[in-house]
């Protein structure tokens, strides 16, 4: 399956009948629902945990505020979610968060005469073509930052996430950290009101909008640029490095973030420091309750995200995600002995 179909097929497939059949999965299986960005490499790790322990995973990919509520709600034992909770909102629904794998997004564009990633942007320019102000390819703005390189005198087509998304908050929480104008006009959440461009629904709406419109740029997931063989452009990052997207600059961004000091490992991955960041970068977070009704349950999850943590990472990079790396599963390892337990106070992983 494409990846277009596969991210196109996998919310539907998903959210009626999970990982395996409907209404004959056995009483051991893991239930979870939540962002649909991970939902492909949740999938494969499901399908090879399977075969490997006999246990399985439905897992509904709704969408990170459909993971957050049902979570909340004790309907499943876990929720995913694109976009971290803040401390305080984990502490009032008595949830632990964890960073479980990593994307990010990327400038997708249609303009003629340029390879992938021969264009470099910055952020503040960035910015300023989604607020409207550089409204032409050859912009000496854009220009400035790619001396030598031919640009025309294309209109730029702006477009956009019409729907609320993790993707969105990805990409407008960095416009925001590198433009103030940004953030005081348009600012970063799951969904916003865009002051110019096109809307399209999804990351493959997003990426037909800009295959099929010249002077187009968009911001898709990494994967769909990568799979697809989109265009794209390269990035500035915070430490004034041209940087292109792949997997190290993604590793890069998440091994300069300060993970141990943030609670809820509430880490944003957007400009961080580190000569190789790529500065679009996120995770896609797992949510456990603190206290759990189905210790059998919680404990069989925690070994699923486990294993994941030590067996899953080529099954991931196959599919254009990030594996977290070894340090920070570390962490997390110790944050569930510590804070997910049963009625008794009993950790229900060993660790």
């Amino acid at each position: 399956m494409g990846i277009m179909s596969r991210f196109l097929a996998a919310p539907v497939l998903a959210a009626l009948v999970g990982f395996g059949i409907a209404g004959v999965a056995p009483a051991a299986d893991i239930s979870g629902a939540g962002a649909t960005f991970p939902y492909p490499v949740y999938a494969k790790w499901a399908d090879s945990y399977k075969k490997e322990t006999g246990t399985g995973l439905n897992y509904q990919s709704i969408g990170s505020g459909g993971g957050i509520k049902q979570i909340k709600a004790k309907t499943v034992t876990f929720g995913a979610s694109d976009a971290p909770l803040k401390e305080e909102e984990l502490k009032q629904d008595a949830l632990v968060q964890w960073p479980m794998i990593m994307g990010g997004a990327v400038p997708a564009i249609n303009v003629p005469g340029l390879n992938p990633g021969e264009l470099t942007l910055d952020g503040p320019t960035l910015a300023r073509i989604y607020l409207g102000e550089i409204t032409k390819w050859n912009d000496p703005a854009i220009a400035a930052l790619n001396k030598g390189v031919k640009l025309p005198s294309t209109a730029i087509a702006v477009v956009y996430r019409s729907d609320g998304s993790g993707t969105n908050f990805l990409f407008t929480n960095y416009l925001s950290k590198v433009s103030k104008d940004f953030d005081g006009k348009v600012g970063a959440a799951a969904s916003v009101q865009w002051p110019t461009g096109i809307g399209a629904k999804g990351n493959e709406g997003v990426a037909n909008m800009v295959k099929q419109t010249a002077g187009a740029i968009g911001y898709v997931e990494y994967a769909y640029v990568k799979q697809n063989h989109m265009n794209y452009a390269g990035l500035i990052n915070a430490a004034g490095k041209k940087v292109q997207p792949e997997a190290k600059s993604f590793q890069a961004a998440a091994a300069n973030a300060d993970w141990a000091h943030t609670p809820g490992y509430a880490v944003i991955l957007t400009n961080q420091p580190g000569a190789e960041s790529w500065p679009i970068t996120g995770a896609s977070f797992i949510l456990m309750r603190e206290k759990v009704e189905d210790p059998a349950a919680a404990a069989e999850a925690l070994k699923f995200f486990d294993w994941a943590y030590k067996k899953g990472g080529k099954e991931a990079e196959a599919l254009d995600y990030v594996p977290m790396p070894a340090s920070v599963a570390d962490m997390v390892r110790k944050t569930w002995a510590e804070h997910i337990k049963d009625a008794n106070g009993k950790p229900v992983h060993a660790g």
